[in-house]
């Protein structure tokens, strides 16, 4: 079991940025990966950001890439999103995800295993 707990969201203004975190208890940090993804009202949840399975290579979704950062603190067991520059369209539930299959795809929801309660940003034009 892997229990994820989000916190760091709120309301800011376009232009604004916010830091979100993940801490992690349960199985040991490194057998899984961690993922961020996010839902709109009306929307699939889509994924923003991820580690690669050796918590080395980081991947972004096209419409946060320059903005977004994802980063990690092991000694913490804690996953971040620094995002700067945000934008009325960021506006979302945010998760943060834990797969445990090294052959999953990082960028696929359903490939995930363990999800957050999530975290709302709301950002104001």
């Amino acid at each position: 079991q892997v229990q994820l707990v989000e916190s760091g969201g709120g309301l800011v203004q376009a232009g604004g940025s916010l830091r979100l975190s993940c801490a992690a208890s349960g199985r040991t940090f490194s057998s899984y990966a961690m993922g961020w993804f996010r839902q709109a009202p009306g929307k699939e949840r889509e994924f923003v950001a991820g580690f690669s399975w050796s918590g080395v290579i980081t991947y972004y979704t096209d419409s946060v890439k320059g903005r977004f950062t994802i980063s990690r603190n092991n000694a913490k067991n804690t996953v971040f999103l620094q995002m700067n520059s945000l934008k009325p369209e960021d506006t979302a539930v945010y998760y943060c995800a834990a797969r445990l299959n090294p052959a999953a795809n990082l960028r696929t929801s359903s490939q995930y295993d363990y999800w957050g309660q999530g975290t709302q940003v709301t950002v104001s034009s």
